[in-house]
C-alpha cells in the first residue's frame, strides 16, 4: 500500500505516471462512454479524461479502446459485447450514462469483469454487484450538498425542482428530495422534463406561479443551460443551484456571462476552478492536450484508469484479481481519496461552484468531505 500511495504523489507533482516496468504488450481497457447523442459533452470529457491516463501511464501499461455508445441501451449492451469479442479484459470504464449502466451491469455480473464508472445514478451500487466501482460521488452524496448549500446558505425555504425523465434525473431527483426533507424543507413545485425538450419556459413560470425562492435544477448539459437561458429571459431573480451539468466549462459557454450571475452548481470537484495544488496541475495538462476547459467527469475518468493502473502495477492481471485490488486500495487522486464503502461507492465528497456573472469561470465556494459518512 505504501508502494501506491507514493506512486500518487509522484503523479501529482509531475503529471506523469511513473515507476511502472515497461511492458511489450499494453493492456486493452475497453472505455465505453457516450460521444454522440444528448450526453455528448460528459462523454466527451469521459473518453478526454481516460486519454490523459493513458498518456501519463507511460511504459505502455494500459492501452484505452474508446468506443461510442451513444444514448442508447441497447447500443451500449452491443458494445459491451463486442469489447468481449477477444476474450475478457481485466476491467473496463462504462458509460456515464445511468441508464446504459443499469443495462450493462447484469451483464458485467454474468461475465464477471469489474466496470469503473462515474454514473452518478444511485441505484447501481444498490443492486448488490461485486463488479460496479463508481468513482464520481452518487447521487447520495452530490445531492446532500446540493440540498444543504441550498437551504444552510442560501437559506432557500420554498425550492422548485425541475429534474430530467431520465434513469440520472429521476435517481437525482429522488435523492435531493430526501434531503430536503432531512432539512425540514418541502418543494413548492416539481416537474421532470425529457432531454429533448426545447422550451421549459412553461415549468419555470409554474414554478415562479408556485411560490418558489429558489431553483434547483437537475438535468443534463445541455437542458441545464436552457433552464439557466430562459429562466434569466424570464426575469426570475432566484437564486438556481443546479445538477453537476453546470459546473462544466462546455455547459457554462453555452451561455452569456451574465446569465450565469446567481448560479452555482454541485460537483464532485472542479478541476477548471482549481487555482493551486494537483486540481491544477491537472487542468493545465488538459488544457494542453485537449485545448478545452476540463471537468469533474474528466478529472474522475483520469482518477478511476488511475487506479486501474495502481492495481495493475499492484501486480493485478485478470478480472478477478482487479476486483479484489479495487476493492481493498485506498487510493489517492487528483479529485480525492477514493475507497469503497463495501458496496462499489469510491468518491465520498462534493464541491460547490458559483458564478459571478462577469466571466464563464466558476469559483469553488464550499467543500464537503465524507458526506456519506466513509472515512
Amino acid at each position: 500500500m505504501r508502494k501506491l500511495t507514493l506512486w500518487t504523489v509522484c503523479v501529482l507533482s509531475t503529471g506523469f505516471f511513473t515507476g511502472f516496468a515497461a511492458s511489450a504488450e499494453p493492456v486493452t481497457v475497453p472505455v465505453l462512454a457516450p460521444i454522440t447523442g444528448f450526453l455528448a459533452l460528459e462523454g466527451g470529457a469521459q473518453r478526454n479524461g481516460a486519454l490523459l491516463a493513458v498518456d501519463h501511464a507511460g511504459d505502455g501499461i494500459i492501452k484505452a479502446d474508446v468506443q461510442d455508445t451513444t444514448t442508447a441501451p441497447a447500443v451500449a449492451v452491443s458494445v459491451f459485447r463486442r469489447a468481449l469479442r477477444d476474450g475478457l479484459p481485466p476491467a473496463m470504464l462504462g458509460p456515464i450514462l445511468g441508464s446504459q449502466m443499469l443495462a450493462l451491469l447484469p451483464l458485467a455480473d454474468a461475465e464477471g469483469v469489474p466496470v469503473l464508472t462515474i454514473s452518478g445514478t444511485a441505484k447501481l451500487t444498490a443492486m448488490g454487484s461485486p463488479n460496479i466501482f463508481r468513482f464520481f460521488p452518487g447521487d447520495v452524496v452530490v445531492k446532500a450538498a446540493h440540498a444543504r448549500y441550498a437551504v444552510e446558505d442560501l437559506r432557500i425555504k420554498t425550492p422548485a425542482i425541475i429534474f430530467q425523465t431520465t434513469a440520472y434525473g429521476q435517481s437525482g431527483h429522488a435523492e435531493l428530495v430526501a434531503n430536503l426533507k432531512k432539512l425540514g424543507v418541502t418543494p413548492v413545485y416539481e416537474e421532470g422534463v425529457p432531454p429533448s425538450a426545447k422550451d421549459l419556459t412553461s415549468a419555470l413560470a409554474k414554478a415562479r406561479a408556485a411560490g418558489a425562492d429558489g431553483l434547483l435544477l437537475h438535468l443534463h448539459g445541455g437542458p441545464t443551460a436552457l433552464a439557466v437561458r430562459q429562466a434569466f429571459e424570464l426575469g426570475m431573480d432566484l437564486p438556481i443551484i443546479a445538477g453537476s451539468a453546470m459546473h462544466q466549462p462546455t455547459t457554462a459557454a453555452l451561455l452569456d456571462p451574465a446569465m450565469l450571475k446567481g448560479v452555482c452548481a454541485e460537483s464532485g470537484s472542479a478541476p477548471a476552478a482549481e487555482i493551486d495544488g494537483p486540481g491544477k496541475t491537472f487542468a493545465d495538462a488538459y488544457r494542453a492536450r485537449f485545448n478545452q476547459e476540463p471537468d469533474a467527469f474528466a478529472l474522475a475518468e483520469y482518477d478511476a484508469m488511475g487506479m486501474l493502473a495502481a492495481a495493475l502495477k499492484s501486480g493485478a492481471k485478470n478480472p478477478a484479481d482487479v476486483r479484489k485490488a479495487l476493492a481493498d486500495m485506498r487510493y489517492k487522486g487528483v479529485a480525492m481519496t477514493y475507497r469503497t464503502n463495501g458496496r462499489g461507492d469510491m468518491a465520498h465528497d462534493a464541491v460547490i461552484v458559483c458564478y459571478d456573472g462577469a466571466s464563464h469561470r466558476a469559483r469553488i465556494t464550499k467543500r464537503y468531505q465524507s458526506l456519506d459518512g466513509v472515512q
